[in-house]
């Protein structure tokens, strides 16, 4: 892929791999404005475990704030190509994954409480 050339973001229907759990690319707003891509089976632990210190250590160093996107991928193989995928990709891009098939924090519900 050339630089220029704008990437093909997965976005599936909720399907399962041979474990019946779907695997989630996610995006999160960290700190400062600051994006962490990730995947998971099961998002809402997930993103507790970021909250709660156990996630990366991008996010322990950057407090995550909210999920700002999400799209399910057929298996762990594909989830983790397109994980590396947006992770090379500049903030302009990841927004752009955002936009094309990410699910909008609204819907998911899942956001770091202030306490």
């Amino acid at each position: 892929m050339t630089q220029d050339a704008e990437p093909v973001w997965p976005c599936a229907p909720p399907l399962a791999d041979s474990a019946g759990q779907p695997w989630v690319l996610y995006l999160i707003e960290c700190a400062g404005e600051r994006l962490y891509a990730g995947i998971t089976t099961d998002l809402a632990a997930r993103f507790q475990a970021h909250v709660d210190g156990r996630g990366a250590l991008f996010t322990r160093a950057f407090a995550p704030v909210r999920i700002v996107a999400a799209s399910t991928l057929p298996s762990r193989s594909a989830a983790l190509k397109a994980e590396y995928a947006l992770k090379q990709q500049p903030r302009s891009r990841k927004l752009s994954f955002l936009l094309a098939c990410g699910t909008p924090v609204a819907l998911l519900e899942m956001t770091a409480s202030s306490d």
